[in-house]
């Protein structure tokens, strides 16, 4: 009797054991999870989305992500001269393009969009309607982001185009007034907890400056005074954003990427004022 007692602990200590090794190895939570982190390039009006996107990622999979943020085309000359970015997120096609028809990475996908807004200072009075007129007075400073280097002053001057066919002569008036304060390689840098174009307009560098509506709106939170006025349908210009990811990334790498393009990313990117792709 006492044997088959003893027998039959033995085997509940042994099953004890069993399970509390299975306890402590646990399953991993995504088998893809690699100790490196994912280095993710991304357009600065990126920031508060993929932020927010990569911090839900990393706790879904457990997979860390590393985000770094600038102009898309000077984060793309960076990654030329070897950088080690992963995925690339550009606010546009162009710049992943360029990455892609040199070798090396894939093709690019839109997996955003986003418009331009002009955000002015209390001091203009501008609707849709009389925003080209305003635009176009001597005394209006007209602040944008540095083409070339970022999408975002491209876009400025493609709305500066549209702006010739409604009024000729516009495209050369506003050509010469521009300025371009963000975006560059030597463009001042905001202080640290500063929106760049919060920032910008608090220093009243500018009295309209063209961006991104979702920057329109963020810098606006920051500082209430600042008015954010749509453009009207003749001048409207939309930005499509592009995502690439390096040929020989990890499978971690293209498994973010594919994050972006699914619904609690894009309820992310939505809810912060981006376009569907």
């Amino acid at each position: 009797m006492a044997s088959r007692s003893q027998a039959a602990l033995a085997a509940a200590a042994a099953g004890l054991t069993w399970a509390l090794a299975g306890c402590s190895a646990g399953p991993a939570k995504v088998p893809m999870a690699d100790v490196a982190p994912v280095q993710v390039y991304a357009a600065g009006s990126l920031r508060e989305a993929f932020t927010e996107i990569a911090r839900d990622h990393e706790a879904r999979t457990g997979q860390k992500v590393a985000l770094t943020f600038g102009a898309s085309g000077l984060l793309r000359e960076r990654i030329e001269k070897g950088e080690p970015a992963q995925v690339f997120a550009s606010a546009d096609t162009d710049h992943p393009q360029r990455l892609a028809a040199r070798g090396g990475w894939q093709a690019p996908v839109v997996f955003t969009r986003n418009a331009l807004c002009a955000l002015t200072s209390e001091q203009i009075s501008a609707t849709p309607d009389t925003l080209l007129a305003t635009m176009l007075r001597s005394d209006v400073r007209v602040g944008t982001s540095t083409p070339k280097a970022d999408p975002s002053g491209d876009y400025a001057w493609a709305l500066f185009r549209q702006a010739d066919k409604v009024q000729p002569g516009a495209y050369a008036q506003l050509d010469a007034k521009a300025l371009k304060l963000t975006g560059g390689a030597d463009s001042p840098k905001p202080p640290a907890g500063r929106g760049t174009y919060a920032w910008v307009m608090d220093q009243r560098q500018a009295d309209v400056f063209l961006t991104y509506c979702t920057n329109a709106v963020a810098a606006q939170a920051e500082v209430p005074r600042l008015r954010v006025v749509q453009l009207p349908a003749a001048l409207q210009v939309g930005a499509t954003y592009g995502l690439t990811v390096r040929a020989d990334a990890p499978a971690a790498a293209q498994a973010f990427a594919s994050a972006l393009r699914q619904p609690p990313a894009q309820a992310v990117l939505q809810r912060l004022g981006f376009g569907q792709p």
